[in-house]
């Protein structure tokens, strides 16, 4: 993964762990907010947070909206990482849409691949299947995985690409909690997250803010009974 993409985080963190892997030579990181990278990079004190990554000769600060961003840009990717908002409403859900996915797999190199923040699997789980359901409907091919964050709670993901994305057999650096027997449990679902039926998220029907909003409200209705 030589050239790396990195479409939302702002806050620069993730931009932190991709310049501790020697391999990586440029990241550019499309941010909507320009205050959100000001003061995760210029600010005196919360640049320490990331390790003031976001000032690296490596990196490239866009700032953009990455659904037009995308459509302008002729660049292309080893690796994109896509860390969005959840999709809480219409502006938001167009970036987790068939449309989008489209244009982001079209920036990939050959074998390249992206990982999307795709909510909780346990919380939201149709939100969460739903996002698989979108990238496979693209003729992507797919693994989801999940997480607990201590901050968040169970969290998911999903790897894709043209070929089928496989979970690594070495970590290219050493890290407080990832190691390999993590890693080989990332793709396992247990049965209150195993998936569900869900529809394809698309541009002109966002059927994924829907499934959002039941989703959270149905666990947070669980969760105060």
């Amino acid at each position: 993964p030589k050239r790396v993409l990195v479409l939302g985080g702002g806050d620069g963190l993730a931009v932190k762990l991709l310049l501790r892997d020697p391999r990586v030579e440029e990241i550019t990181l499309v941010e909507l907010d320009p205050v959100m990278v000001r003061i995760f990079r210029d600010h005196p004190e919360i640049p320490k947070l990331n390790d003031f990554a976001l000032r690296s000769p490596k990196v490239e600060v866009v700032n953009a909206d990455a659904f037009t961003w995308l459509s302008e840009t002729s660049n292309k990717f080893d690796v994109a990482l896509v860390d969005f908002p959840d999709p809480s409403n219409y502006s938001v859900g167009k970036l987790y849409t068939t449309h989008f996915y489209r244009r982001l797999a079209a920036r990939l190199k050959e074998g390249g691949v992206f990982a999307v923040q795709s909510s909780s699997p346990l919380a939201a789980r149709r939100s969460f299947w739903c996002i698989v359901s979108t990238l496979e409907a693209c003729g992507l091919e797919v693994l989801p995985y999940h997480t607990y964050v201590p901050s968040f709670g169970e969290w998911g993901f999903v790897l894709a690409g043209a070929e089928k994305p496989v979970l690594g057999h070495s970590l290219p650096f050493s890290a407080r909690y990832l190691n390999l027997e993590e890693v080989r449990r990332l793709a396992s679902f247990p049965a209150d997250m195993e998936r569900l039926p869900a529809e394809p998220n698309r541009l002109f029907d966002q059927i994924l803010v829907r499934y959002f909003q039941e989703d959270w409200n149905h666990y947070q209705g669980r969760a105060g009974s």
